[in-house]
């Protein structure tokens, strides 16, 4: 079976690990992170940057300079170090190293490169790790504190060590990896000083270790094979995943969001992400690892291609730490779109997310029923109003089924205030040829705000609640539906005469009565019948001398004021017109209660103005 050395893995306490949906990272990093945690691996998995060893040369590293490393990590941040080996060759391959190696199969899985240097054959080699220097990217601070670490890249078997030296920090055991098969680990010497040994106790699978040695310079392993064994060295962070999630909707199904990690102190982008589709997330998170000790800044952003900005949203920020000894600070629901984080704690895992919750969002839209407009020209308003005053509105355009200009502009209103939905009628479009319904839809399916169920109600929106509201107006059958309007107009008083007239008792007035056909069909000849109750404060009698005008259209109707006005001193409604049977006995006779038209013919029906006719006569004011 296979030994595998335990490798040096270096781990950096500086900036931050950064977690996004789409990765853009700033550099090429010679360092990885898991994909996963796997079944048996550390919680702290993220804070691990592996070291990739593509570019490894058996030979060079055997020389008497041996090789230089210099690797830029993903910050920008570059590690610099010689690597000398001596005895059984080394070579850089991927991991898992093989089937039975614990990290790679049961503890973080997927990391990219080559990061396990192994043995080509059973013996002993000896590596060195010296002149290890941290050098940050242009504008941040130095580095001074940092963790490199050491794990076993395959499985120390019996008859198998692997020794790691530091000239740095005692040797912690940071983690453990479980192994393939059964619960096997080997034996442990030296942890907490600078010189720490496995040795192999069966022969079996086995669990690997995971050390760190806090800023050293130099570090040193010695691997004895009896099969094979590898390392594998890493840097550890400080950590920073970022996410974001969307609270409720999104206003517009094309707003995206993109969210990112900076470097504080020049801006450099170290990793970003965008949200896609029309979910709410929170978003799938990939990972980058900042080396040095620089503050970071966390941003928010409307992505390109978006409906909407930022200023449609709340945005809030909330950041958790695993490392519950932590003294950083962290914001909790904090209202931003940008937070600089401080320079972090050494072994702080930060998980930081961004919620977008839409201000409240109302629309006012209109559609027709079956058949479409009752006339070709009828058009409506819509109106989005709080108290008196209108905050949206739209009037429709088109003739027939066609509407264009149909619906209110999407309109931000104020969580916690009262709105109404409502609409009118434009031009002589008549409201009673039509019923009117009111459905909407609330893209906040958790909501539970109380939506209007008629036009004229009223919604009282949250945050998060994007309201569309639709009235649908459905003509009415073929009909004929009299309107009747009445008005007066003073024409003299016993004071001033015709001169600015007053209604103060004994003035003159012309009483009119107004009718029209709203409706598409002409009424039966001969049926329109009126029977006025007259106001109490007016008397008519043998002065009336009645007047008969025809509107535009006009309503082909005729009248004699010999023949089809009559009068009715009941004290209730007649009920046809031949019940109408008082003769007036003065000018103004105070016994009239009711005037009863009966003009003749057959009213037209309209054709979208409304075919009229006012009959007009004379009263005085009690």
């Amino acid at each position: 079976m296979s030994a595998k050395v335990l490798s040096v893995v270096p781990r950096v306490f500086a900036a931050a690990l950064a977690w996004i949906l789409t990765v853009s990272v700033a550099h090429a990093a010679n360092c990885s992170v898991a994909t996963a945690q796997g079944t048996t691996g550390p919680s702290d998995w993220q804070t691990y940057c592996w070291i990739d060893f593509s570019s490894y040369n058996d030979t060079t590293a055997r020389s008497s300079s041996g090789q230089a490393f210099s690797l830029t990590l993903q910050d920008g941040t570059v590690l610099n170090f010689t690597l000398k080996t001596s005895g059984t060759a080394l070579t850089a391959t991927g991991s898992p190293s093989w089937s039975g190696a614990a990290i790679g199969n049961t503890a973080m899985t997927g990391i990219a490169g080559s990061p396990v240097l192994y043995q080509t054959g059973a013996g002993t080699t000896t590596v060195t790790v010296s002149s290890i220097r941290m050098t940050p990217p242009a504008g941040a601070g130095g580095v001074t504190s940092y963790m490199l670490v050491a794990a076993d890249g395959e499985s120390t078997n019996s008859g198998e060590t692997l020794r790691f030296t530091t000239n740095g920090g005692a040797w912690q055991t940071l983690g453990q990896a479980g192994a393939v098969s059964g619960s096997s680990y080997p034996s442990l010497s030296g942890a907490g000083t600078t010189s720490v040994t496995e040795t192999g106790a069966t022969a079996n699978y086995t669990g690997a270790y995971i050390f760190g040695s806090s800023t050293p310079t130099q570090i040193g392993s010695t691997l004895v094979g009896g099969g094979l064994e590898g390392f594998m060295l890493a840097v550890r962070y400080a950590s920073v995943r970022l996410t974001m999630a969307i609270s409720g909707a999104r206003v517009s199904s094309s707003d995206q969001f993109t969210y990112a990690i900076t470097a504080t102190s020049n801006g450099a982008t170290l990793v970003s992400g965008t949200s896609s589709g029309t979910g709410l997330g929170p978003f799938t998170t990939a990972g980058v690892s900042a080396a040095a000790s620089v503050p970071l800044t966390l941003t928010e952003t409307m992505a390109s291609g978006s409906t909407n900005s930022l200023s449609h949203y709340v945005t809030t920020l909330t950041c958790t730490n695993s490392n519950g000894g932590s003294s950083t600070s962290l914001p909790s629901g904090l209202a931003t779109t940008s937070y600089a984080i401080p320079s972090l704690s050494f072994g702080d895992a930060l998980q930081c997310t961004f919620t977008e919750t839409p201000y409240p969002h109302l629309t006012l839209q209109k559609a027709l029923g079956s058949g479409g407009r009752q006339y070709s020209t009828d058009q409506f308003t819509m109106n989005i109003a709080q108290g008196s005053t209108v905050v949206a509105t739209t009037t429709t355009r088109g003739t027939g089924s066609t509407l264009t200009n149909p619906a209110t502009a999407q309109t931000q209103v104020s969580a916690g205030t009262a709105y109404t939905l409502d609409e009118s009628t434009a031009g002589t479009t008549v409201a009673s040829q039509y019923t009117s319904v009111l459905g909407w839809t609330n893209a906040n399916g958790s909501s539970s705000t109380k939506l209007p169920t008629a036009p004229g109600g009223s919604i009282t929106p949250a945050l998060g609640d994007v309201v569309s509201c639709t009235i649908t107006n459905t003509k009415v059958a073929t009909n004929a539906s009299l309107a009747v309007v009445k008005s007066s107009t003073v024409l003299s008083d016993p004071v001033n005469g015709s001169t600015n007239p007053k209604a103060i008792p004994g003035a003159i007035v012309a009483y009119t009565i107004t009718v029209s056909n709203t409706g598409p069909s002409a009424v039966d000849k001969n049926t329109v019948l009126l029977i006025d109750a007259l106001p109490s404060q007016l008397s008519v009698g043998t002065a009336a001398s009645p007047t008969f005008v025809q509107g535009s259209p006009s309503s082909n109707l005729t009248f004699s004021a010999a023949s089809n006005i009559a009068f009715s001193s009941s004290t209730i409604a007649p009920t046809s017109f031949a019940a109408c049977t008082y003769t007036p006995t003065t000018s103004y006779d105070p016994a009239v209660r009711f005037i009863c038209l009966n003009p003749r013919g057959t009213m037209a029906g309209s054709t979208g103005t409304p075919p009229s006719f006012a009959i007009t006569l004379q009263a005085r004011v009690n």
